[in-house]
């Protein structure tokens, strides 16, 4: 449904969404290198495609004109991005309300301090 009450046309939907979505990605494009942030992998022109533009906030209405809510990600690290996100819900719901998450009983950095004053030494 639309704001006044109609239907909405399917396709409208789907070509205003593309048209959304072409217009933040050609923009991205031309204000980041063609490098996956997360992986560091680089594209070229023909390879393009699989670069995609991840909104670091998830909203994706949320374009603005200096790209500070985008990140170019390859296709395998979005995908792995969203996984990660979608499982972290998954799981959050399966805590009981008021619950703390479980904290590490081992402290790695604990002695930090100590031993690089004895180094220094």
């Amino acid at each position: 449904m639309t704001a006044n009450g109609k239907e909405a046309d399917p396709k409208a939907l789907i070509a205003a969404l593309r048209q959304r979505e072409q217009s933040y990605r050609e923009r991205a494009l031309k204000l980041f290198p063609w490098v996956c942030a997360h992986c560091g992998r680089e594209f070229a022109l023909r390879k393009l495609h699989e670069l995609t533009v991840h909104h670091k906030d998830g909203n994706h209405d949320n374009n603005p004109r200096d790209g500070s809510n985008w990140e170019l990600l390859c296709n395998y690290c979005h995908e792995n991005l969203h996984s990660r996100s979608a499982d972290a819900e998954h799981y959050a719901e399966d805590r009981p309300t008021g619950a703390e998450p479980p904290t590490m009983a081992h402290k790695p950095f604990a002695d930090l301090a100590r031993l690089l004053e004895e180094k220094k030494r």
